[in-house]
């Protein structure tokens, strides 16, 4: 199946008394017959349900889509992508392990790395590229974790490089692909070990729904489906049926993001009042070509800064139409951050800018739009300034 099959049809059947739509099993534990049936629940044999923090088969039939699309073997999903992440990471980490991170990420994971991990008596470097990474690198390091495109400056990361440098210590390799989607880009056929989403953005897309998910291989999911169990952080049974609805419509939306995304990139780069566009899609941006070589399309997140810095960020804002100014992504509306303000405020002025995060810069999600509404809005935006 190629990818919008698959998000139609992947993992499903009628075996649900012919239901067309996965019934919501909102229960918080299930019964059975006798106990040799409780006994096969405990084993966690294919179909059978002990308790919904452990399984339920809602939650499941998103996992099955989810690795389908990824490429995966098993995936497990999560009350948020931040608890996907902690959860996974906790997996693998223990007193006196190292993990890597580049150093660009969401605010709340630079905060996970930074501030929580240490606690546990485990070293995290942040890194700033692939010559750092490699010195970084030793036998205690278990982990190296990243977002490619990053958040919000866009850069691509050469996920088939880290893989190579992973090699020598048998590195795991997290790749964070919420901003490609598994429509754009596929880690784990690139090298990745494991793939990280906050599926509230575009696996779901439609802005009422917080989740996480993590691909990979069936014995590095086993382990982090144990450590899920005991933090109790799995998503619920109506969160994972909306995120099945979201799905299968996934491929045909990111297609109009990634060409919205594409052509207000365009526009950007000639107005004058812009300093910088960061979108891989263009010509002119240094990730081009590698984007071309890793990424089936460009995405439908660019971010640019304006010259005339918070002040002009703030009213130019302010006088979109055709927006929701927000934290989130992925929507199938227009989304419009100010990181500075919102995510990456816990960050000090130095620490954004080190980022590349000045005070002007602007993050757009593109949703599925006309995109000659969107940038007749911003013609008039522009006006104002």
């Amino acid at each position: 199946m190629k990818d919008s099959t698959k998000c139609v049809w992947g993992a499903e059947s009628l075996e649900h008394l012919g239901s067309v739509s996965m019934p919501i099993y909102q229960t918080a534990n299930f019964g059975f017959k006798d106990t040799e049936e409780v006994l096969k629940a405990v084993r966690g044999e294919e179909g059978k349900y002990l308790y919904t923090r452990w399984d339920n088969p809602t939650v499941k039939l998103a996992e099955k889509k989810i690795a389908l699309l990824e490429e995966g073997e098993d995936s497990l999903l999560f009350s948020s992508g931040m608890a996907a992440i902690i959860c996974s990471a906790l997996a693998f980490l223990s007193k006196g392990d190292k993990a890597l991170a580049f150093r660009e990420l969401y605010g709340e994971a630079i905060n996970f790395f930074k501030n929580i991990l240490p606690k546990f008596g485990i070293e995290v470097s942040f890194v700033k590229d692939y010559e750092e990474l490699e010195r970084e690198l030793n036998k205690r390091t278990k982990l190296i974790y990243f977002e490619t495109p990053t958040n919000p400056t866009l850069k691509v990361i050469d996920i088939a490089k880290v893989k190579a440098l992973a090699e020598k210590y048998k590195t795991l390799v997290f790749v964070d692909n919420t901003f490609a989607t598994p429509i754009n880009q596929k880690p784990l056929k690139l090298g990745a070990d494991l793939v990280i989403h906050s599926a509230s953005k575009y696996l779901n897309g439609h802005s009422d729904l917080i989740a996480g998910a993590i691909v990979g291989r069936n014995e590095l999911i086993g382990k982090i489906k144990a450590m899920r169990r005991v933090l109790g952080c799995v998503l619920d049974p109506f969160g994972a049926w909306l995120l099945i609805r979201g799905i299968k419509t996934l491929d045909i939306r990111v297609e109009r993001h990634n060409k919205n995304a594409l052509e207000l990139a365009k526009y950007l780069e000639k107005q004058s009042k812009v300093n910088k566009v960061y979108y891989p899609g263009l010509p002119t941006n240094e990730y081009y070509e590698l984007s071309k070589k890793q990424m089936k399309g460009f995405g439908g997140m660019l971010s640019f800064e304006l010259k005339g810095g918070y002040k002009e960020a703030k009213g130019f804002v302010e006088r979109l139409r055709f927006r929701i100014l927000g934290a989130s992504l992925g929507g199938v509306e227009t989304i419009i951050t100010h990181p500075a303000s919102t995510s990456h405020s816990m960050l000090s002025k130095e620490e954004r800018e080190i980022l590349g995060i000045k005070d002007g810069l602007i993050r757009v999600s593109l949703g599925i739009e006309d995109v000659e509404d969107i940038i007749e809005d911003f013609d008039k935006a522009f006006n104002y300034l």
